[in-house]
């Protein structure tokens, strides 16, 4: 609730500090007293739009403090916490209205944007009168009055996973379309370059092999002659193993073939044997596996010449040939895919807005049934308000093919008729002032502490009514206070006699300029104020009288 409002430089107030209590608060005085000024300086402190008028003359610039105490429960808590603000303590609304028209807005201290002030403001004071342009007159209200009244939490969280679940399924089955779409225009080019691919089977590591391999056919063609005629040097009709040979043998049969002279004469020959035999397999098979082969050199350039071809095309190297192909085919394949990921998308959407339509349908069915107990509860309290004539109706119109909404299907809609044979409209353009002011109270004590902020401020409500209605104005408000704290700006004698707390506002002119002073009364002050509202200028003993009676009935 708000616990302190306090005001620097605001049009006729310097200096202001009112503190509040929980309950019904009346605020009464003359006409042009200023009561206005307090109701503006609230407003200024809750986000309404600032002016440079408002800052009292002889001032640059003017503030309001409004401090509330919300428990940590309470919504506008969670919206603090969003921004980050401090958020443990007392909520302290504060706005600095400078005499150029700029302003500045704090919550604890902490600079915010005039908007989530206004949205902040609107959790914590409803001000209503009999122009309000606020909640209970905005449509678009309307329906989240009727669930907080049917208390259809449960419903809606139902109803908004419903549609996250049919916006994710919608997104996947627009997603897995376009994929499809996409992948069709590809179809033609992908099957092509596949088929061109499969059927040169690049390999890795493939051009770098055959390169080589061509690289060494050159390069044997040009050594073939010297290689020949190496290996006739070693293995020719002058072989010299065959005399070298001959010589080891007859060696081998003289005496002392194994003695110390011709022993090592002996393995040296050998040894040169050997080697002879080798060079002549290593030449021989140099010239076997240089052996120039035209078709092989054609063959190899071709393939080359292809492969590198295909791979400018794709504008990747050789040696990435083979996994493109790889990656082309799994692309075909996915498109193959496709059709079925996208007929299982739509499944999936059909059962999510099947889902949504049953969750919607059963939050549909309990706003009509709330909305039946609403009519009944507000029409219950027009009569005694002196609207016995009029009808007050909550339209919820049920629409499926409406688009969804995490809210449902309905569009909700509060309606009266103020007399009898008329035709039924908004009640926001149906009622007058008075009647509206009127068909408001009603409405919020129906809803009693369903959809309200914890502070609820009237605006001369009670205006041209008196009596018996004055009264019943005046029982609904301490009713009301019992949920919410409530201050109401009053000139009904009977409104203020049972309020909780009182607070006088008056007007003092002074040499210079013109006051608005504030006093908290007491049952004493109260009484007198009270007779002044019944009698006015002059008050009499008899409405000193009346004053007392009407504390005393309300008491």
């Amino acid at each position: 609730m708000l616990g302190t409002l306090s005001i620097r430089d605001i049009v006729l107030i310097e200096t202001l500090e009112l503190d509040f209590s929980g309950g019904m608060t009346v605020l009464t005085g003359e006409t042009g007293a200023g009561k206005s000024i307090l109701l503006d300086s609230l407003s200024l402190a809750l986000g309404a739009r600032g002016d440079g008028s408002l800052v009292r003359k002889g001032a640059e610039q003017g503030s309001v403090t409004a401090v509330f105490d919300p428990p940590m429960s309470h919504p506008a808590r969670a919206l603090m916490a969003e921004q980050g603000l401090p958020n443990d303590e007392a909520v302290i609304l504060r706005r600095v209205q400078t005499r150029d028209g700029r302003s500045r807005a704090f919550v604890n201290d902490v600079a915010v944007g005039v908007a989530f002030l206004r949205d902040l403001g609107a959790l914590l004071v409803e001000i209503h009168g009999q122009h309000d342009d606020r909640a209970l007159v905005d449509p678009n209200a309307h329906r989240a009055l009727l669930d907080a009244y049917g208390g259809h939490e449960t419903l809606l969280s139902a109803v908004s996973r419903a549609h996250a679940n049919l916006k994710a399924a919608g997104e996947a089955r627009e997603t897995a379309a376009a994929r499809l779409e996409q992948a069709e225009q590809e179809r033609e080019f992908l099957t092509h370059a596949v088929g061109e691919l499969r059927d040169l089977r690049p390999e890795a590591g493939e051009d770098e092999a055959l390169a080589a391999r061509r690289h060494a056919m050159m390069q044997a063609e040009s050594v073939a002659d010297d290689l020949s005629q190496a290996l006739e040097a070693v293995a020719g009709q002058n072989d010299p193993a065959v005399p070298i040979a001959g010589i080891l043998r007859r060696l081998e049969r003289r005496p002392g073939a194994e003695g110390p002279v011709l022993k090592p004469i002996l393995a040296a020959l050998e040894q040169v044997l050997t080697e002879l035999g080798s060079a002549r397999e290593t030449i021989e098979r140099a010239l076997a596996d240089g052996a120039f082969d035209q078709g092989e050199m054609d063959r190899i350039e071709e393939r080359l010449f292809a492969l590198r071809a295909l791979a400018r095309k794709h504008q990747v190297q050789v040696d990435d040939l083979a996994a493109l192909m790889e990656r082309m085919e799994r692309d075909l394949a996915a498109i193959d895919a496709g059709a079925e990921r996208l007929a299982a998308c739509e499944a999936a959407l059909v059962e999510a807005k099947t889902s949504y339509d049953k969750a919607a349908a059963v939050l549909s069915a309990a706003r009509r049934e709330a909305a039946g107990a609403l009519d009944e509860a507000v029409m219950a309290e027009l009569a005694p308000l002196k609207l016995g004539q009029a009808r007050f109706a909550t339209d919820v119109d049920s629409d499926p093919a409406r688009p969804s909404s995490a809210h449902g299907n309905d569009r909700v809609s509060f309606t009266v008729q103020t007399n009898p044979g008329a035709d039924p409209g908004p009640i926001g353009k149906i009622a007058s002032g008075g009647e509206l002011s009127r068909f408001i109270l009603a409405l919020k004590v129906a809803l009693a502490d369903r959809g309200s902020a914890p502070t609820l401020v009237f605006d001369e409500i009670d205006t041209a009514v008196g009596g018996a209605v004055a009264d019943a104005i005046g029982q609904r408000l301490k009713r009301l206070s019992g949920n919410v704290q409530v201050l109401s700006v009053t000139h009904a004698p009977q409104v203020a006699a049972i309020a909780d707390h009182h607070y006088r506002i008056e007007k003092t002119t002074g040499e210079v300029m013109a006051a608005t002073n504030v006093t908290a009364l007491d049952s004493a002050t109260r009484g007198e104020e009270i007779a002044r509202m019944l009698a006015g200028a002059t008050i009499t003993d008899e409405a000193r009288a009346a004053a007392r009676r009407l504390m005393g009935s309300a008491s």
